[in-house]
Order: C-alpha cells, then structure tokens, then sequence
C-alpha cells in the first residue's frame, strides 16, 4: 500500500511546484503539509517522494530556460573540441555548474543519515525558516546590486553552489534563500542571483531525485503518486518561475522574509500545541 495517496501527490505536488524556487523553503512547506495530513514525515517512502517530485520542478526550469541551456551546453561542447572556445563566458559558465555541485553533493551523502534522521525534524524546520529570514533580509540590504549575470564568476560559483549545503543540512533554511542570499552579499543584482540559484538548483536537485527513485519506488510509495505529483509539480513550477523572474526585477525580498517568519512561528505554535508532530 502506497504512504501517500494520489489526492495527498496532488496537494504535495503543486505545494513543491510552488515553493521550489521561491526563497521559503520547499522542503520545509513539503514537511508542513505531510504533518497537517498526517503523513510521517521521516518516513524513507515519504522522503523519497519529496525528493522524486523534484524532478518536475527541475523539468520546468529546464523547459523554461530551454534556449538558454542549449547556448551553455552547446558552448560546453564546443570548448572541449576547440581551445579557443574555452574562453567564453558560457563554456566557463557549464564548467562552474559542475564544480559548483559537488560540495552538496559530497555533504549530501555523507550527511544522509543526519539529513533523513533528526534534522529532518518540523523543529529544525521552523527554527531555519526563522533564521533563514534574518540571513536573507542581511544580504537584500547589504548587497549593492551592480553585478549582473555576465559578470559572475568562478568563485561567485563556488560560493552559491556551496550554500545550497545550508538548505540541505537545515531544511527550511530553503535552497533558493541561501543561494539567492548569497549572491546578492557578492553585488549581483536580484534577477541574476534569481537565474544563478536556477541553473546551479538543476544538477543537485536533478541528482537527488533520480539517487531517491529507486528507494522511493521500493519502500512503498507507488508509482501511480510519484507521477502524479511530479507532472503536478511540473506545471505548478512553470508558473512559479516566470512569476518570480518578473517580481524580482521590480521588488526586494522583503515579502518573503516576513512571510517566512509567519510560516515559522505558525509552526512553532503548532508543534508545541500538538496539532502537528515533530
């Protein structure tokens, strides 16, 4: 018997689909919401299906982004059999995203017990959602917004790439947050740290959701589900997307850091009147 139902994919799907790129924590609202239906939420099926669903919200960065990821890989290519193509930004750029995943993905095996065990916990959830607002609120006022997406470079890479671990160690510290936070401390302006977190969020997400499959396919959560909530989480993320690329060029993160505290002190609230299990 399947731990999660098609009408509970439906809910989780389009609630991952929402909340993947925005700053305020996918995993932390995918947790929220298996523990209001009372879904356990350090389940290995559950987990699984959290991280498989994933991959319908990376299929529509990829989709969404389609032309632009055709130039950086086909730049990629080119580089590899003409020298003096490894000199444009977009050859450099494919390599960047490739160095730029390993750290998470060198703590993410490492740190499997950790992240699926007691970190996995509504308490560690609230508490980054609440944090996570304070970093993020830092970095919107501190960082001068002069650079824009030609302008990164490989430690600019390096140093979003890697605090996608934050969000991997802290869920509801959100993957977006650290890496759109961390770009704006290094002066890229909001719409190319939005487009920087997007590219580096393909291979690390891509990679989990594919690790998970064959674990969430085997301890129970069915097939019928994991599709379900995938194209669900597909379509729901296309428009995510394309919403938030418009609002961050015209807006700060202000309204996500305030919704943010909401959501966490909601949960505080809850875990301690029981409603809702750790």
């Amino acid at each position: 018997m399947s731990a999660i139902s098609v009408g509970q994919a439906v809910i989780l799907g389009a609630v991952e689909g929402v909340t993947e790129f925005l700053p305020v924590s996918s995993t932390g609202h995918l947790k929220i919401t298996e523990g209001l239906m009372g879904i356990p939420v350090d389940d290995d099926a559950v987990v699984g299906f959290s991280a498989v669903i994933q991959v319908g919200a990376i299929a529509a960065v990829l989709v969404y982004f389609f032309k632009d990821i055709v130039r950086i890989v086909s730049a990629w290519f080119r580089g590899l059999r003409n020298r003096e193509e490894r000199y444009h930004h977009d050859y450099k750029f494919a390599w960047w995203v490739i160095y730029a995943t390993i750290p998470i993905v060198v703590v993410g095996l490492a740190a499997k017990p950790l992240i699926e065990g007691p970190l996995a916990s509504l308490w560690v959830v609230a508490g980054s959602l609440i944090v996570g607002s304070g970093v993020m609120w830092a970095a919107d006022r501190m960082g001068r917004h002069k650079r824009g997406e030609d302008d990164t470079s490989f430690k600019d890479a390096m140093l979003v790439g890697s605090s996608q671990i934050l969000a991997l160690l802290f869920p509801g510290f959100s993957r977006s947050g650290a890496t759109m936070s961390t770009a704006l401390v290094l002066d890229l302006d909001r719409v190319a740290a939005t487009r920087l977190s997007f590219f580096l969020g393909i291979p690390a997400l891509t990679g989990a959701g594919l690790y998970e499959l064959k674990d969430a396919l085997g301890t129970g959560a069915g097939a019928v589900p994991l599709a379900v909530g995938t194209v669900v989480s597909f379509a729901v993320a296309y428009a995510s997307i394309a919403w938030l690329l418009k609002f961050v060029a015209k807006h700060s993160f202000h309204a996500f850091v305030v919704y943010r505290i909401v959501v966490g002190v909601l949960l505080f609230g809850l875990l301690a009147t029981g409603v809702v299990e750790a």
